[in-house]
């Protein structure tokens, strides 16, 4: 979730029934309403747009025969505003390698860079013999109960998705996230890209204080991931810190629905509502 400003008319996006995005060009999307975020109506949820970040890279390795490389981490930086409105997304590959490769996306509104994100792609093996975790699984996403989600946080991208939650504590939740629309219409989106561009929604899941009261939006998102991710849900176990100068951390523990695939950290911003 990006950082508030001071709310201003609302954009008229483009609206798309099923997608959160649409293709203008190469590397040019227009949000529909869908993308709208949960601090500021005329500005876009981060979770879409990292997945969207994704789907960029997949498209620019693709042009390349497949070298057996996955996505192992990436990690997000939020330079400002992210205006609900036409982005440019352009993708290089700053380490290439047989066996490791780094990739950096830039994401550019209005002229103005407002995302960065570096993605390390590690090969893959056949490791199925000492595959282990000590995490547990979640319940599934049936045994959980339906949570209306919008009615803590507006805007089009809560009002999009289909959580289930279980709530222990303020600060502490586990969540089930899907959706029924497209990242980009009439694209498929590739497991990575899908999965991702639901994760980022852990910052509103297991909240410290009402964002009525409180700002505490996350400057950062960085996923590791020790397997690919499969199928429509994912899953979020979900812990929130608020230290005493200002500061707090979100960490998540990310599953889908044959188990954990990895972890996402987000460090946040916290000060009394108004007060940005």
């Amino acid at each position: 979730m990006t950082a508030p400003t001071t709310p201003t008319a609302p954009t008229a996006p483009t609206v798309s029934p099923g997608s959160y995005y649409q293709r203008i060009d190469e590397h040019r999307y227009k949000p529909t309403a869908h993308a709208g975020g949960a601090w500021n109506l005329d500005e876009q949820h981060f979770s879409p747009l990292a997945g969207l970040i994704v789907h960029a890279i997949d498209r620019h390795r693709a042009a390349r025969p497949d070298d057996g490389l996955v996505l192992a981490r990436i990690s997000y930086d939020i330079l400002g505003r992210i205006a609900l409105d036409e982005c440019e997304i352009t993708v290089q590959t700053v380490r290439p390698g047989r066996t490791v490769e780094l990739v950096e996306a830039v994401v550019v509104i209005g002229g103005r860079p407002v995302v960065r994100a570096r993605a390390w792609l590690l090969e893959t093996l056949d490791t199925s013999a000492v595959a282990d975790t000590p995490v547990a699984e979640l319940p599934a996403p049936e045994s959980l109960d339906p949570w209306p989600m919008g009615e803590l946080w507006g805007g089009g991208y809560i009002a999009s998705i289909d959580v289930r939650r279980h709530r222990e504590r303020p600060g502490r939740s586990t969540a089930w996230l899907s959706t029924p629309h497209e990242l980009v219409a009439g694209e498929p989106a590739g497991p990575h890209a899908a999965f991702i561009a639901l994760v980022d929604t852990a910052n509103g899941i297991a909240v410290q204080q009402p964002p009525t009261e409180w700002m505490f939006p996350n400057v950062d998102l960085t996923i590791h991931l020790h397997r690919r991710p499969e199928g429509r849900w994912t899953g979020l176990d979900t812990t929130v810190s608020f230290g005493p100068t200002g500061h707090g951390v979100t960490s998540t523990v990310l599953h889908d629905t044959a188990g954990p695939v990895g972890r996402a950290e987000q460090i946040l911003t916290v000060r009394p509502l108004g007060a940005m």
